[in-house]
């Protein structure tokens, strides 16, 4: 595998562990075109073979520096956008919730790119507890009761057990990756799967 190809899985695998293993609907990673020459090629080549798997890329926003991309399985993102608590948080917030994932997507990308940071409801398309946007749209931030892969401010005891598997979801892929096996077979997609 070319050197640019694994680092590319590297930085899947450290930043996406949870969406690509099922555990979560989605994570960002946000990858420099100075790291990887061949950025476009790399993630179109990557969206063909992750696809089997149940798993999307979509490029969120991009600027000379850097492109974020959300890594995704397309059910589970529909399933997340389509809880009634959810579905009604977002579009009081104007997404069209109606249309689908793809238009939830765009109006994201359209959010992304109005925002000097990140639009707070993106935690909903990564997963988080809607309890948890609230608490960090309300606090700015602070005074969360615990943080890990988001700051918590509702249910401490399911974020540690989530954070646990994504750990673990994490060591898994990034252990295999090491072993010389590759993110296709890592996921299954191959008949040498991983033990």
């Amino acid at each position: 595998m070319q050197p640019q190809a694994c680092a590319f899985e590297a930085m899947l695998a450290q930043h996406c562990a949870p969406a690509l293993t099922g555990l979560a609907p989605a994570n960002l990673v946000s990858l420099a075109p100075a790291e990887f020459p061949q950025l476009s090629t790399l993630v179109e080549g990557y969206r063909e073979q992750l696809a089997s798997a149940g798993v999307a890329l979509y490029p969120m926003c991009r600027c000379r520096r850097r492109l974020l991309l959300l890594v995704g399985r397309p059910q589970a993102l529909e399933r997340q956008l389509t809880r009634p608590y959810v579905a009604a948080f977002l579009a009081r917030l104007g997404y069209p919730v109606e249309k689908g994932l793809e238009a939830c997507l765009r109006h994201l990308r359209r959010n992304l790119r109005a925002s000097d940071g990140f639009p707070h409801e993106i935690g909903l398309f990564l997963g988080y507890p809607l309890a948890d946007v609230l608490g960090f749209c309300a606090l700015g931030g602070e005074c969360a009761k615990l943080c890990g892969y988001w700051k918590v401010y509702g249910d401490v005891d399911y974020a540690k057990a989530c954070f646990r598997r994504f750990d673990e979801s994490r060591a898994f892929l990034c252990r295999g990756l090491r072993e010389g096996r590759n993110l296709v077979q890592l996921l299954g997609l191959s008949p040498s799967r991983a033990a």
